[in-house]
């Protein structure tokens, strides 16, 4: 298979699509250059049931972001991060982590944070199954993803799961940086429902292959939470979609007031009964509590020591 990794050289690999030849060590928004910037690799309990399962997600945090999320819980590696001090990997030391992963017991590698980073992880997985990776691959992205990436890289992704978080372009500008989210996500989806279908689970209700949708509802912010379950509804009423109640004033969410706190279990309800009454069947829900549990700290050997096992 021909490298991935040559597209660095002027980079567009994500919406922003910046230009610069990441090759010779260049930066654009995300802050990464061509090198595999990686802040957290092991087990994790917390994702979705059929992403978890009994095993544990194999997860692979990337370090860098192509959004700017005021709130953002992994701030610490996405925005914060000092590249002089994140591990780096090569494309087969990336290949031989998935590896480790999968005889560790997990039930899929998950690529968290991968739009800035889809051409070496492409090369990376293409390279951990000539090795003999067979356990499937999630790609859990922000949603803002490059359809043309995308599209290269059909065929070596198992599982999308991205986050759908606006249909609300002055919320995404206001507080992701990237008031174009509403209009490049949509195609997203439909892409990578195109490559993967519906989620698919096996015997023990873990998925193999298939997209699942996260949302994460914000405090004051229905409207556009509603617009989002319209959009799925759209794409497929039997779609899997995660309804995550664990938002959390964090990082510079201060600088917003009107996002500055908590999300009200009654915000959260309207949306769960809307998600009901439009006929989405499939939905996971979080409890009130989540916001505790769920929030890493990457300052730790081990960041999700809130892990539900």
């Amino acid at each position: 298979m021909t490298p991935f990794s040559p597209q660095l050289a002027s980079c567009t690999c994500c919406p922003r699509e910046c230009g610069v030849d990441r090759l010779a060590g260049d930066t654009g928004f995300c802050g990464i250059d061509a090198r595999i910037a990686v802040s957290h690799r092991g087990l994790h309990f917390g994702e979705e049931p059929p992403i978890s399962g009994s095993r544990g997600s194999g997860t692979i945090f990337f370090a860098g972001c192509n959004l700017r999320c005021v709130f953002c819980q992994n701030f610490q590696i996405s925005q914060e991060f000092d590249p002089a001090r994140v591990p780096v990997l090569s494309v087969d030391e990336l290949a031989d982590e998935m590896l480790r992963l999968q005889a560790c017991g997990a039930h899929n590698v998950n690529l968290v944070s991968p739009s800035h980073m889809v051409f070496q992880t492409a090369d990376a997985i293409a390279a951990a199954r000539e090795k003999g990776l067979s356990i499937p691959i999630v790609y859990n992205s922000n949603g803002y993803d490059s359809l043309d990436s995308l599209r290269k890289i059909s065929g070596l992704v198992d599982i999308y799961m991205p986050d759908l978080k606006y249909m609300d372009a002055d919320a995404a500008g206001r507080y992701s940086g990237a008031a174009d989210y509403p209009d490049i996500v949509p195609n997203v989806l439909r892409e990578m429902q195109a490559q993967c279908g519906r989620l698919e689970l096996d015997g023990d209700g873990v998925a193999v292959r298939g997209l699942l949708v996260r949302h994460l509802v914000l405090p004051g912010l229905l409207d556009n939470s509603k617009r989002c379950l319209d959009l799925l509804h759209s794409l497929d009423p039997e779609m899997y979609i995660s309804l995550m109640s664990q938002y959390s004033p964090r990082y510079r969410a201060a600088a917003c007031p009107e996002i500055n706190r908590g999300l009200f279990k009654k915000e959260y309800e309207v949306i769960v009964d809307y998600a009901e009454d439009l006929g989405l069947e499939h939905v996971f829900v979080q409890e009130m509590e989540s916001s505790g549990y769920y929030l890493p700290d990457f300052e730790r050997d081990e960041p999700f020591e809130g892990d539900k096992q």
